[in-house]
């Protein structure tokens, strides 16, 4: 029988990467994957990345038609999903995070639950926008827990009962991402058929925090009214 030398073996895979077998190149995981071990700081938020990325994606290449389209009786659409998460991650990473006022961007938000989320704005302008916002929210949540940690008090709390943490801030804003992207699986499907719990390996997640901004890509629109940023939580003290 014959043997393999030291020299002759496989090379293990890297800390962080799988082979697909004898003599294959070893193979990172996608962006949106979480690590397997980690603080509870980076698996956090690389939960919440991972939702993003497969929102993102259940939203991603398509006209306005698709970005219209409604699914049985709800008037829930991908492009309602996409203006309103946008000023959502804006309020979390602003005024509930720091106190800080929400852009005028946002200021003709509208406070109605039953909001049909029928945007007018260009597939174009959608998707810049929401890519826009959600960079800014991932450098301003970098600097919170590199100057504090999850446990730091933030502006977000409860009258009579006082402020969060900024754990819990991200796990509401996992948990709002996690209800709509479930939105998003049913929408996406009766679009064109797109199904999967993750996006494919081949999809380029849009520019993350540090990327410069997309040279060309359309500017959104600071005056357009948007569904409710979560009423409910908006009565949370602002002070």
């Amino acid at each position: 029988m014959s043997q393999t030398s030291d020299t002759e073996r496989e090379p293990e895979p890297e800390p962080g990467t799988a082979s697909r077998g004898p003599g294959a190149a070893a193979e990172r995981p996608p962006s949106w994957e979480p690590p397997l071990v980690g603080t509870d700081a980076e698996q956090i938020v690389a939960a919440l990345d991972r939702q993003r990325a497969t929102f993102r994606w259940k939203a991603d290449g398509l006209d306005a038609a698709g970005l219209g389209s409604r699914f049985g009786a709800s008037r829930l659409t991908l492009g309602g999903l996409l203006m309103h998460l946008a000023p959502v991650e804006d309020y979390y990473s602003s005024t509930r995070l720091s106190g800080t006022p929400l852009d005028s961007r946002w200021d003709e938000v509208v406070a109605d639950e039953d909001s049909d989320f029928t945007p007018r704005e260009s597939p174009g302008e959608l998707y810049a926008l929401y890519d826009e916002v959600v960079g800014a929210a991932r450098r301003r949540y970098a600097a919170a827990l590199a100057d504090g940690g999850l446990d730091q008090s933030v502006h977000m709390g409860i009258p009579e009962v006082g402020h969060a943490n900024l754990r819990r801030l991200l796990l509401d804003l996992l948990e709002e991402y996690g209800r709509h992207t479930g939105h998003a699986d049913l929408l996406r499907e009766a679009v064109d058929g797109r199904v999967g719990e993750d996006p494919d390996e081949e999809w380029v997640t849009p520019p993350g925090p540090m990327s410069p901004p997309c040279v060309g890509a359309p500017a959104p629109n600071p005056h357009r009214a948007v569904p409710c940023v979560r009423p409910r939580a908006c009565a949370m003290i602002d002070a």
